[in-house]
């Protein structure tokens, strides 16, 4: 049995500076590649979007970022322009350790669908491939750290939880957008799911 480190998410957009910035979320970098050596497996996750993707407020008239509308799969927040393929912004934080990792994971690459979490995307249904990896891999245990907590990451660990994984999530080594009380609804959820806060 092996564990494994997802790292979620550390790309320029979501830190500061770029179009959808967690605050702090370069300070992480050097504690998730110290943690690096510490697993079996190492795992990026990286949001890939299509320019013009449904989850971008400028594709809806009168719609700002932040703005939530209803899609097929649910509500939805639109967010500003991010981590478009190929772009600066979607590229991994220049300080992140690549050379560790042994797979990339890109998400969000469907234009009609959003993904937040590193196993489905947000209509519940569509696989990543992420589980099947792992399981191939002899994965039982997952720490996941990364950007941003009350999203991609919150979103990440109650799937992996639900997929009969044992998941903790590293908080010290993650930052929140935290919307509205979205960094408590989610730290709610994680734990009422079975994953451990530390």
């Amino acid at each position: 049995m092996s564990n494994a480190l997802i790292v979620i998410d550390v790309q320029n957009d979501f830190c500061p500076g770029g179009a959808l910035a967690v605050p702090e979320g370069d300070l992480i970098v050097p504690g998730i590649n110290a943690l690096m050596a510490d697993f079996d497996v190492v795992v990026l996750t990286q949001d890939w979007h299509p320019a013009g993707h449904s989850s971008f407020a400028s594709s809806h008239d009168g719609k700002a970022p932040y703005d939530m509308i209803d899609m097929p799969y649910g509500p939805q927040v639109l967010w500003p322009d991010h981590c478009v393929q190929g772009s600066d912004g979607a590229a991994f934080q220049k300080g992140l350790d690549q050379t560790r990792p042994d797979l990339i994971i890109r998400k969000g690459m469907n234009p009609a669908i959003d993904s937040y979490s590193a196993f489905y995307e947000n209509d519940q249904k569509t696989p990543t491939g992420l589980q099947g990896y792992l399981r191939t891999r002899g994965v039982e245990t997952l720490t996941m750290v990364g950007l941003a907590t009350d999203f991609c990451v919150n979103f990440s660990a109650v799937d992996a939880a639900k997929l009969g994984f044992d998941v903790t999530v590293n908080q010290s080594l993650c930052r929140a957008i935290d919307l509205d009380g979205s960094l408590a609804a989610a730290q709610d959820g994680m734990r009422a799911a079975g994953v451990a806060l530390t």
